[in-house]
């Protein structure tokens, strides 16, 4: 799956336990009619894919959807989601590389063509 959208935050890398687990989050805000605020967590190794990111870059982020249970000290069960990273890419960097494509008119036309060379292309 994939969210794509401006990033709106990114926050600081986090770590938990004597284990040292780690998670960064970053909120991309979606751009459509009703845009989305969506939270993609990246937890361990993950957390540096952020570090060359800035509030305000168009991204695609590959994400995973994960979802676990929990019972709290009165016995309820308790399901929770979370929206976890696993790639990101800068649009912005897409849509500026590579050069234009001249007009077909500025083209030189192919005058050296046979007739009788052969061509097996089905089409």
């Amino acid at each position: 799956m994939e969210v794509q959208g401006k990033i709106k935050m990114i926050g600081q890398t986090q770590t938990f336990g004597s284990n040292g687990f780690r998670k960064r989050e970053v909120v991309v805000t979606t751009e459509e009619q009703y845009p989305q605020h969506i939270l993609v967590e990246f937890v361990q190794d993950k957390c540096d894919l952020l570090n060359n990111y800035a509030v305000g870059q168009p991204v695609k982020i590959g994400v995973n959807l994960r979802g676990r249970e929990w019972v709290n000290p009165q016995g309820e069960t308790k399901y929770f989601n979370s929206v976890q990273g696993w790639r990101i890419e800068n649009l912005a960097a897409q849509s500026q590389g590579g050069a234009p494509v001249p007009p077909a008119d500025q083209f030189e036309p192919a005058n050296d063509l046979n007739d009788e060379d052969y061509d097996d292309l089905p089409f």
